[in-house]
């Protein structure tokens, strides 16, 4: 397939193009982002999606069992020989009727995709399985990643599962969950902590890939967003192929919102949607770098030719203020997106909006996120509070169909869940305060009781 596959700049000022072979992160040109793409009209591509579903009768084929590599002539980079898989993508798209009048929908309106069930705990697996295949094809020995948790967990996974790469691992100091660190240490991963933060991380990992050559698997690898991708595919599959009103999104380092907005645009050009969703970016109010571009600054796709000014300018004032990320969401606690104007490119296409709420309502929702039966990690429930705040601003209908993105398991994170949950709230507020969290709306602490018959009965 890998023969009408190559990799071509997205800034339309420079346009270049690639061997699909090459091992890059960015225009060696310019600088800009790259795709994957795809010469479509030489391709079998099938007339409807619909055709996937003959997938489902040959899951003892690895390829179809994978609910990423079932859609393999969506993402036809791949030499199957080649792919390496290992059960990514066993999703579920839940319909969330319980939880629906809370933020303000209607019955039969919300449905929740929980990517907390892939092998590795979030949805970094359906982008991991992609890059992985592609440094199986390009010959990588050695893969290395940035990393707030969900990514050296894949990482560390897809290479203890495969044995195939060496994986190292770059994180920033106290920016880690433990649940996930746990995952990377477990598996094998070599991590070196740095005396930074995310952002710091990122700029360390892309610098010694670059030195070393090792194969770079953070989000700006153009075949991890690729894998990725496929989360619309199987959110549309639980639909019957009807695409929903709004697609409802964690933002963070943007490689989910850039991936979906690619899903959509190809999907719409090969025919086989008509419809497209639209797609809003939530962020936390203490990581708040693309609302504050899109919605203060005027900052939009203006077809590529974003205004790098406007960035520039941006990111100067912050580091002379000294912001930094600052969210409870550990996963999307990231000042400098990397994948900021592929997420301007979605937010065109879709008619998409970028928000930001503060971490105590990213709590509540997750709360309410666990109480519909589904447990979710702080970053997740983003999505969920972001749909109620979309909702009392009146630009989501009471009736329109929402997908909230539950990116990660409830196990990633369970401090947070705790402290919210059974702290007394002076002592949460202590824990929380630096996150600007005062209450808990829906807190559901344990009731103390003596060790005999009558008090225990009293407390039920």
């Amino acid at each position: 397939m890998s023969d009408f596959a190559y990799q071509k700049c997205i800034d339309p000022r420079c346009g270049s193009t690639f061997d699909l072979l090459e091992v890059l992160s960015r225009c060696p040109k310019c600088g800009s982002l790259l795709d994957a793409e795809y010469e479509w009209d030489r391709l079998d591509v099938p007339g409807s999606l619909a055709w996937f579903e003959e997938r489902w009768a040959g899951r003892r084929n690895p390829l179809d069992l994978s609910g990423v590599w079932r859609f393999r002539e969506l993402l036809p980079f791949a030499h199957e020989p080649a792919v390496l898989t290992i059960g990514e993508g066993q999703t579920l798209l839940r319909r969330a009727d319980r939880l629906a009048p809370d933020i303000g929908l209607a019955p039969g309106s919300l449905f929740l995709q929980f990517e907390g069930l892939n092998p590795s705990g979030s949805f970094k697996d359906n982008g991991m399985t992609a890059a992985f295949t592609h440094a199986r094809m390009a010959g990588a020995a050695r893969a290395a990643c940035a990393s707030t948790g969900n990514t050296s967990a894949s990482l560390a996974c897809f290479a203890a599962a495969s044995g195939l790469l060496e994986p190292i691992i770059f994180i920033g100091s106290g920016k880690i969950a433990y649940g996930k660190l746990s995952q990377a240490l477990d598996f094998g991963g070599k991590t070196v902590q740095i005396n930074g933060d995310f952002d710091d991380a990122m700029a360390r990992v892309q610098e010694a890939c670059k030195e070393t050559g090792m194969y770079l698997m953070n989000s700006l690898n153009p075949f991890r967003l690729e894998g990725q991708k496929a989360i619309m595919f199987r959110v549309l599959e639980g639909l019957g192929w009807e695409p929903p009103d709004w697609i409802v999104v964690p933002g963070g380092n943007l490689g989910n919102s850039s991936a979906f907005g690619k899903a959509f645009i190809e999907l719409h050009r090969l025919g086989l949607i008509k419809r497209v969703p639209r797609i809003a970016i939530i962020n936390s109010t203490g990581a708040d770098t693309l609302t504050r571009l899109v919605n203060d600054e005027g900052l939009a796709w203006n077809g590529g030719n974003v205004d790098d000014a406007i960035i520039e300018r941006f990111y100067a004032k912050m580091d002379t203020a000294g912001r930094r990320a600052n969210t409870i969401a550990s996963a999307i606690e990231i000042n400098r997106p990397v994948n900021l104007k592929k997420a301007l490119r979605t937010l065109d296409f879709t008619r998409g909006v970028v928000r930001a709420v503060p971490d105590e309502a990213i709590l509540d929702a997750k709360a309410l996120v666990g109480r519909s039966g589904i447990g979710c990690e702080p970053a997740s429930a983003a999505s969920v509070a972001g749909t109620q705040l979309l909702r009392e601003e009146g630009l989501i209908g009471k009736s329109d169909r929402v997908v909230c993105i539950l990116t990660g398991h409830q196990l990633k994170d369970p401090d947070a869940t705790v402290w919210y949950h059974s702290l007394p709230l002076d002592e949460m507020r202590g824990k929380l305060a630096k996150y600007g969290v005062k209450n808990a709306a829906h807190q559901n602490r344990p009731v103390p009781a003596a060790n005999d018959l009558d008090s225990i009965l009293k407390a039920i």
